[in-house]
């Protein structure tokens, strides 16, 4: 009976003593972290996040397409212009108040996922369809959707080519290594379509020199993509783009996986072009908005609370967005509405009946 007493005792002393040692190691652990303690948030792989290597550099290196006009293109000034080019832009806008501390690197489609994951690009701003196995297999992290598209087929007028089936025996161009790849496949394997001659190239300008030459009867690719290639070749009347849409192909900003500091950043700085234009704010009458009384807006625009602290940033990083880029439909029409004559559709606010939606400021 001593001994057990003995026993139990020396136990009550082990137990105290493992949970003065546990106790300020669970303190340490952040299990009380306030919203705006920053110092804690680091990558989810317990790393530190690309966020701090980006604002050290002092600028974002962006992965881009560089060959399709109206999202990623060299203008006649001799710069990089388009929708894609405008969201690394306000990445370098929020982080540096500068939309110019952006360094464009071109990628072809077989190079873009190893570019994003061995950290030689910070983001991926290149056409890239959204897809289960690329979000989960591949390691990509995709921020908001930027553009909706979907996989059209462009065909030359003399051709007499006007549904999917007339392609039965003919050749289509297809840029391989890309979901428009398998898509064109599905489709015709669909319709029970199998005496067709996919020919596949790795480069964009590739793609559509062989279209150009005749090497194949069609070219395929997001709609986008074919109007604005159509818009630059010699004759582009003598071309059409088929009434057909091959599949969903949702488009927007690429992260590598597992950094949720960095992600939330790209993620809350597209989200930034899109609630402004919900909210009227433009690059022309912001200076206006920055005296409103609007709990909604003095939060968007920095002035109250601490939105932007809490994620690592300024608290007026959607103000430095709106005012060096624009909000979304400035983007848009300045890159491709006007130049492309491309009409919004489904890239419409939703209060518009469209897809664009900006989950609250708050």
């Amino acid at each position: 009976m001593r001994e057990e007493t003995l026993f139990m005792t020396q136990w009550r002393f082990l137990l105290v003593a493992a949970m003065l040692l546990v106790t300020p190691l669970t303190a340490c652990g952040g299990g009380n972290n306030t919203a705006g303690d920053t110092t804690a948030q680091t990558s989810t792989s317990g790393g530190t996040s690309r966020l701090d290597t980006v604002k050290a550099r002092g600028t974002v290196i962006c992965g881009i397409n560089g060959e399709v006009p109206g999202f990623s293109f060299v203008d006649e000034q001799g710069q990089y212009s388009g929708l894609d080019v405008d969201m690394c832009r306000a990445v370098a806008a929020a982080l540096f108040d500068d939309p110019t501390k952006v360094e464009f690197r071109k990628l072809t489609a077989d190079q873009r996922f190893t570019a994003v994951q061995s950290g030689e690009v910070d983001i991926l701003n290149r056409n890239t369809t959204w897809t289960i196995s690329r979000d989960t297999s591949v390691g990509m992290d995709f921020a908001p959707t930027t553009f909706y598209d979907g996989q059209g087929i462009m065909v030359t007028k003399a051709s007499g080519i006007t549904k999917l089936e007339d392609l039965k025996g003919k050749s289509v161009c297809v840029l391989s290594g890309t979901t428009t790849e398998q898509n064109l496949a599905d489709q015709m394997r669909k319709r029970g379509i199998e005496d067709y001659t996919p020919i596949a190239s790795d480069d964009v300008d590739q793609l559509y020199a062989a279209y150009q030459e005749g090497r194949c009867e069609g070219v395929t690719s997001d709609r986008s993509q074919l109007v604005a290639r159509r818009s630059v070749l010699p004759k582009p009347e003598d071309h059409v783009v088929l009434d057909v849409v091959l599949s969903k192909e949702p488009l927007g900003p690429v992260v590598a996986d597992g950094d949720s500091q960095w992600s939330d950043t790209i993620k809350w700085i597209t989200y930034a072009t899109i609630e402004a234009e919900e909210l009227g704010i433009n690059s022309q009458n912001i200076g206006e908005f920055e005296k409103s009384e609007d709990p909604n807006v003095k939060r968007f625009l920095g002035s109250e609370g601490t939105l932007g602290e809490d994620m690592g940033l300024n608290n007026d990083f959607a103000t430095r967005v709106i005012k060096h880029v624009g909000n979304y439909e400035e983007i848009y029409d300045r890159n491709i509405g006007k130049p492309l004559g491309l009409e919004r559709g489904p890239n419409q606010l939703w209060t518009n009946g469209g897809l664009l939606y900006s989950p609250p400021f708050r």
